[in-house]
């Protein structure tokens, strides 16, 4: 069984300990990491811990993959051991990327939370439709024994109850994406699907009550179902909420803020903003819609192709908003396509990972493959994409034409999705008991092409060979370091301050001592001049200048952290007389810390020297209880290049 701790434990120590971490997070498959010091990471340490699937760096944010299940255990432990980080003010959030993409992080931000619910629904919906179709014989199960009535009418209450409440989860995790009052988004969604409002379903059916407000007009319509009017509202009520505040004194601010929050926020939504966005949410749908259907196969073709690479991207977490809008509609719409498209491109890529589990020789590669396998079968395809198709490529490519046709087909028979949940095998649950069959079919276009054309493409472009291949450099990198003439036998460290010098599993902090960080020594120092311990260049010096990072000329990363818990400190006490970029050579005075006043705000001044590289490092430790900068105080030899 997976040792959670244990591992939590690694990736801690891979990414660069705990003081490279800036926050943590996780969606359904993977670990999401802001680092202050992407360069720390050691990848490929990693990528061989048990449970991985994959890795890699998106923008400024650092992924590891585990899959569906396993990512919220190690979640759990990596957050135990981290405790609780702080942000200091100039480590805000950077706004990576273009615009686009950051709109579609915001709707991935506030989306993701609220999925479980709308699946909930969705397949809840799914079994309705199970109980009331005509399946046996042109009879409903529930025609035929009518008992099961009782239980029908319950579950269809159950299934409707996400999407009829939609805009209170939207309110509730928008409002607090924006920064504003997480209570006040989810107040003003209950406002907007309150019962005394025409049920937005009745629109055109009968006449909603009207507000005379001074003169003024206002349609008493809810707004059951949709995404962009909502999304909108928690916009504003977080932003006259944060004005607000800055301007009320503390004294007043619990009682005027929330009510002029909601009042303000609530007439501009039924008088202005609901109106215009619940058309625009329509003509949007409809506008997709009538694209889709107009294009037919060669639309479905198309959408299938790129579903794979947009999910790379992270956009497809922008269709949840559509999808919602489009399900909400379905008596104009029939339906999603976007959801049969997902469930063509997740079994494409499990059957292509299928396909090089029977046909690698690779053990590593075949326990990747039988887990991954089968979550994309089963709607999760990150640990697939990542760890497997994306890695041999040509799998990848035979999975997205895969996708392709079968979205071909589903797009030519018109089958659409009438509820959401797990887009794959499981999908039947998602569709029409009169729609399984075209369904079916499409799954078994979808893989059966993903999976021949893996096979093809392994032996038309040698993949086996190039696995071999691959195999035979990496025993070839782990012979010993000093068989291979252009690379040092060892790397020789002096102690960065005067003082005793010892192991670092003898720290007085528990985390260096433990070498989450990597393995290295501690020093308790005489005096507060920090010296650099090898020629090199300066390749990380923290804004609080507690900590510096050095990249020796023979390659290894040594990261010297002044203090325990200093960072606290904010950078008072701290003098640096080198930047970010500099070369320095052995000896060179780096930073100088006040140990008096480390003491006197009852911090401990123990200094570490620490190699972050991990496993691939031997370090042999020279205690020394009179250390300096001309004492030698480690010598760091590779284990592999």
């Amino acid at each position: 069984m997976m040792d959670y701790a244990k591992t939590a434990e690694q990736i801690i120590k891979y990414v660069g300990g705990k003081d490279n971490i800036k926050s943590v997070a996780h969606c359904a498959t993977r670990l999401r990491f802001q680092l202050r010091n992407n360069d720390l990471r050691d990848e490929e340490a990693i990528s061989g811990l048990e449970g991985v699937k994959g890795v890699f760096l998106t923008q400024s944010q650092f992924q590891i993959i585990f899959g569906s299940g396993t990512v919220n255990l190690v979640f759990a432990e990596v957050q135990k051991q981290l405790g609780t980080l702080e942000v200091k003010e100039d480590e805000r959030e950077e706004k990576e990327g273009n615009p686009l993409q950051r709109f579609i992080k915001m709707l991935s931000d506030i989306f993701v939370p609220i999925i479980p619910a709308i699946v909930a629904g969705g397949l809840l919906m799914g079994l309705n439709n199970l109980l009331t179709s005509p399946l046996l014989h042109g009879q409903s199960v529930i025609q035929t024994y009518p008992q099961w009535q009782g239980l029908a009418a319950a579950i269809n209450t159950f299934a409707s109850a996400p999407f009829t409440f939609l805009p209170v989860l939207i309110g509730f995790s928008a409002a607090k994406k924006f920064g504003g009052n997480a209570f006040l988004g989810a107040a003003m969604g209950m406002i907007m699907v309150h019962p005394d409002l025409l049920n937005a379903y009745q629109i055109g059916v009968a006449e909603p009550p009207v507000w005379n407000v001074l003169g003024f007009k206002i349609a008493a319509i809810g707004y059951q179902g949709t995404v962009l009017p909502v999304l909108a509202v928690s916009w504003i009520i977080a932003n006259i909420e944060k004005r607000l505040r800055r301007v009320t004194p503390s004294w007043l601010d619990n009682l005027t803020t929330p009510l002029l929050s909601i009042l303000i926020t609530s007439f501009l939504t039924f008088a202005f903003v609901g109106p215009v966005l619940r058309e625009a949410g329509n003509l949007l749908a409809s506008g997709i819609t009538w694209l889709y259907n107009t294009l037919g196969p060669v639309g479905g073709a198309l959408f299938g192709l790129t579903y794979a690479p947009i999910t790379m991207t992270g956009m497809h977490h922008s269709f949840i908003a559509i999808e919602t809008q489009l399900l909400a509609d379905s008596v104009h719409t029939g339906g999603s396509f976007i959801f049969t498209t997902a469930s063509m491109n997740n079994v494409a890529q499990g059957a292509a990972v299928l396909a090089v589990l029977l046909l690698t020789k690779n053990e590593r590669m075949k326990s990747i493959c039988s887990a991954s396998g089968i979550s994309a079968l089963l709607g999760i395809t990150e640990p697939a994409m990542f760890g497997v198709t994306l890695k041999l490529k040509y799998p990848f490519y035979a999975a997205i034409i895969g996708s392709g046709v079968g979205s071909a087909y589903l797009a030519w028979t018109k089958t659409l999705a009438q509820a959401l949940g797990a887009a794959g095998l499981p999908g039947f649950i998602s569709m029409k008991p009169e729609e399984y069959g075209h369904f079916a079919i499409g799954l078994v276009l979808s893989m059966g092409v993903s999976f021949l054309l893996t096979v093809i493409f392994w032996k038309k472009f040698g993949l086996d060979k190039a696995e071999r291949a691959e195999k035979k450099d990496k025993a070839d990198q782990t012979q010993p370091a000093e068989k291979q003439s252009d690379v040092p036998d060892a790397s020789v460290f002096v102690s960065p301050m005067k003082g005793r010098v010892m192991p670092v599993e003898q720290s007085a902090d528990e985390m260096f001592a433990a070498k989450m960080l990597g393995d290295g020594i501690a020093v308790d120092p005489e005096d507060g001049t920090v010296y650099a311990p090898c020629d090199g260049t300066v390749s990380l010096l923290f804004p609080t200048r507690h900590a510096i990072g050095i990249k020796a000329d023979t390659g290894v990363e040594v990261l010297i952290h002044i203090g325990i818990n200093t960072v606290q400190m904010e950078g008072e006490g701290f003098e640096a007389f080198t930047e970010q970029g500099a070369r320095v050579c052995r000896g060179d005075r780096l930073i100088c810390a006040d140990l008096d006043r480390i003491h006197a705000e009852g911090y401990n001044p123990q200094t570490m020297m620490i190699f972050p590289e991990g496993k691939d490092l031997e370090v042999t430790v020279y205690a020394n209880e009179q250390g300096d900068e001309k004492t030698m105080a480690a010598k760091v030899r590779r284990t592999q290049r």
